[in-house]
């Protein structure tokens, strides 16, 4: 809905001004009658030009935050609006100032806090915005605002984990390639020039290494170009439908890191759809919403499969025990016993909390496996590329012996 600017008079006499929400200039005025102003001026909003990455992004961790205190607000009997414009000025970004600020005008011109979300849904998601809608409409809105914040900041907590544990093995591996191409663009020559004048005929490791570095400096820009273009296209491809399938299809089979990817889409399929569920969202879109959040596309298909097989009168279950790739049969028997028993969100939360736990083992694993590797290579490269360039000298030195 559009903005509009007003400017009244209240029944004191004095002029006031604001901005409202509405679907047009005669509700802006009803909204305005409702609170005894008289409104003197009413027009449309100038649409603003905006940068987005210049207000700054809105991180996964400043929205479980805001949620956290929200439904502290909410559960402590705070209006509505009052805990709005109270995390207006607790929140650091701008842009989430904004959006917040959009909110307080959706639901003063009339509009319920989800549909107000609904009209941001880039920033809260499918997830947000329907826990909210049922806890307004089961009138237990702190419940499923303390529900919705234990689940953001468990969903964070793994995901700050997994990428701390790549944090380590990344920072060496961009020191090591910078190292190589300092040594392959300005010491190698170095020793190629001392070499070519010496004269003779070099061993092959010292003549692999030099050809390295002619081939680096003549097609260095080539090389770089190269490189971005390919990072560009895989992160295009990857927004394809084809291209999500057969890149997340290779992740979830490499070694190590596939096995932590599934740990983790598992943990989040079962948090999702338990927190979900345990809120009162019925079955069917609360599988269509969990299926966008398991970040694995031969997971999400899973599960809208699973989906189908509900709006077709069977369990859960069946469709999800043919994936034993993806869906362990432990899984699968703690999700049949929970469709039986009536308790399914409590099994599934009881799953999640096991492969976090999981999630946790993989990345110490992974830290541990990945260390020693990384300083191996990185030693074995740097390391051979010396040796390499030594050697004429060693051989040199053994004439003169």
């Amino acid at each position: 809905m559009p903005d509009y600017l007003w400017k009244g008079r209240t029944p004191s006499g004095t002029i006031e001004n604001g901005e409202i929400t509405a679907a047009n200039p005669a509700e802006v005025q009803r909204i305005l009658r409702e609170r005894k102003i008289v409104p003197t001026s009413i027009r449309s909003k100038p649409k603003e030009i905006t940068i987005p990455f210049l207000k700054g992004r809105i991180s996964s961790r400043a929205i479980s935050v805001f949620t956290r205190q929200f439904s502290v607000m909410i559960n402590a009997g705070l209006p509505l609006i009052k805990c709005l414009d109270i995390q207006v000025a607790q929140v650091e970004s701008e842009r989430f100032k904004d959006i917040l600020k959009d909110l307080i005008s959706a639901v003063e011109g009339g509009s319920t806090l989800a549909d107000a979300l609904r009209e941001h849904k880039e920033i809260f998601g499918d997830l947000y915005v329907n826990m909210v809608e049922a806890g307004e409409k089961g009138g237990s809105l702190a419940t499923i605002l303390a529900r919705l914040a234990d689940y953001l900041e468990k969903a964070d907590s793994i995901k700050r984990k997994v990428k701390g544990a790549m944090v380590y093995p990344a920072a060496i591996v961009i020191v090591a390639v910078m190292a190589v191409a300092v040594l392959l663009t300005f010491v190698i020559p170095v020793f190629a020039q001392l070499f070519k004048d010496l004269g003779g005929q070099l061993p092959l490791p010292t003549r692999v290494v030099i050809a390295l570095s002619d081939f680096l400096r003549k097609y260095f820009f080539i090389i770089a170009a190269a490189a971005v273009g390919l990072i560009i296209f895989i992160r295009y491809y990857y927004k394809t439908e084809v291209g999500h399938l057969q890149i997340d299809s290779f992740l979830i089979k490499l070694p190590i890191f596939g096995t932590l990817i599934k740990k983790q889409a598992i943990a989040r399929f079962s948090r999702t759809l338990s927190t979900l569920l345990s809120s009162g969202v019925n079955i069917l879109d609360a599988l269509e919403i969990t299926a966008g959040t398991t970040g694995n596309k031969l997971v999400e298909n899973a599960v809208l499969r699973s989906r189908t097989s509900i709006a077709q009168g069977e369990s859960i279950a069946d469709p999800l025990s043919k994936e034993k790739a993806l869906f362990p049969p432990m899984v699968v028997q703690m999700i049949t016993i929970g469709e039986q028993t009536g308790g399914l969100d409590e099994m599934l939360s009881k799953v999640a909390d096991f492969y976090d736990d999981e999630v946790d083992q993989a990345v110490a694993n992974l830290m541990n496996a990945l260390e020693p590797l990384v300083i191996l290579l990185l030693g074995g490269v740097i390391g051979g590329m010396v040796m390499a360039m030594y050697l004429p000298i060693f051989k040199m030195a053994q004439q003169f012996m």
